[in-house]
């Protein structure tokens, strides 16, 4: 076994990070301008607002299990490349259609799907590539080395949007994204590192495209740390697009932060998760496992501070809301990706990654919608309360499953 700081001189992995960063970073830019150009430039409803959220996740549940069967089917960094390219012209249409005058919110609900759609290729073959670039034994180290990535992105990167909004307006900050997907894209061409070729599938599913399909859901829901780690996530992201729906109409229309500002909130909140990156080592090799994941989780019923946000401290207590939710959000991701790449073979990574995106970011669009006819239906504030608590009782999963009683990861699936 490579020692513990082995991919500090893996090449490869450490163009594929590089890139990876570049486009972490660029991306807080872009995922906090175009909702503040529906918000406010286009002025929207909470209805619109949660089907412009959807339209990005609206890919998943519905053609998750597909792509789950491609990406083990085809060697993965070309569909990554292709997925990044497809986001340049994407992202460029943005500010070239704001130059032009002809900005509109149905040109955002394409874009918003476009990207959703390429995100879903791109990360089901991303996370079925790294167990492939490195050893499987560093894959932990791999994801906390992307992790802590995003989590620096995550603190620098919405203060630096805003910064951009105020300066640039938030169309033309957009144009920050488009060259840092492009300098992604190159960095993964760079990698030199040979990728296996996609390896037969079991004898008894041949290569029968829906029997591939069903080994890949039969991979999640015949293994109990996999379904319950499943619905722990969807659960959690079905609350937190609830809340997300809410708290940007909660800002900018009822707080009256403006856009140049409320960046500062999503920094302090991201500072959260950069500490949890740092620690999640720590608080795993204390309380074991199981007991990691369980308090990661039910660290969301934090967004309830959010409650308290008024007059000149509200972009702080937004902030320290977002603070203790994001805290957990590393610990979390690092063990539950780890865990289920450790366990599943690699002939199987792509169906049981696609499997899993579907489950737990299907329930993304639904919340989405959800948020909105929530905030149409009964106001803001009430569904800030209503996402908040969803969110935290997705640590019932973990509590009452298997995962729970886990102290360390398990060894890894002989092939």
């Amino acid at each position: 076994m490579e020692s513990k700081r082995s991919l500090w001189r893996h090449r490869d992995f450490l163009k594929f990070w590089s890139g990876d960063t570049v486009t972490q970073f660029t991306g807080q830019i872009s995922g906090l301008a175009l909702p503040t150009i529906a918000v406010l430039t286009l002025k929207v409803t909470g209805l619109q607002l949660g089907i412009l959220q959807a339209l990005g996740f609206i890919a998943f549940p519905t053609m998750g299990l597909f792509v789950g069967v491609w990406m083990d089917r085809m060697k993965r960094k070309p569909v990554m490349v292709v997925a990044n390219l497809i986001q340049v012209a994407t992202l460029a249409s943005v500010p070239l259609a704001f130059v032009f005058g002809v900005l509109g919110l149905y040109q955002l609900y394409l874009v918003s799907l476009v990207m959703g759609t390429t995100t879903l290729f791109f990360d089901v073959a991303y996370q079925s590539y790294l167990p492939t670039l490195v050893d499987k034994e560093d894959v932990v180290e791999g994801n906390q080395k992307l992790q802590t990535s995003a989590s620096a992105a995550q603190v620098i990167g919405p203060s630096v949007a805003s910064g951009m909004m105020e300066l640039f307006g938030a169309a033309l900050s957009v144009v920050a994204d488009v060259f840092g997907t492009l300098a992604a894209a190159f960095a993964l061409l760079w990698v030199r590192k040979p990728e296996p070729e996609p390896q037969q599938t079991s004898p008894s599913s041949g290569r029968h495209f829906f029997a591939e399909m069903r080994e890949g859901i039969a991979i999640v829901t015949g293994n109990s740390l996999l379904w319950t780690q499943a619905g722990c996530t969807g659960t959690s992201n079905l609350g937190s697009q609830i809340f997300g729906v809410a708290l940007l109409l909660f800002a900018y229309d009822v707080l009256k932060i403006s856009k140049g500002v409320i960046g500062i909130a999503f920094s302090i909140g991201a500072a959260g998760f950069l500490v949890g990156v740092l620690l999640s080592s720590r608080i795993t090799n204390r309380l074991g496992l199981g007991r990691a994941v369980a308090l990661s989780i039910s660290l969301n019923f934090g967004l309830l501070i959010t409650l308290l946000a008024h007059g000149g401290l509200a972009v702080f207590v937004i902030g320290g809301a977002s603070f203790v939710a994001s805290f957990g959000v590393p610990i979390y991701n690092i063990n539950q990706v780890s865990l289920r790449q450790i366990i599943t073979p690699n002939r199987l990574q792509g169906r049981m990654n696609a499997t899993m995106r579907t489950i737990v970011w299907g329930t993304i669009p639904v919340g989405a919608l959800l948020g909105g006819v929530l905030v149409t239906a009964f106001g803001i504030t009430p569904t800030l309360v209503i996402g908040a608590l969803v969110s935290g009782s997705a640590v019932a999963w973990i509590v009452l499953g298997p995962a729970f009683k886990l102290k360390k990861q398990p060894e890894p699936v002989k092939e």
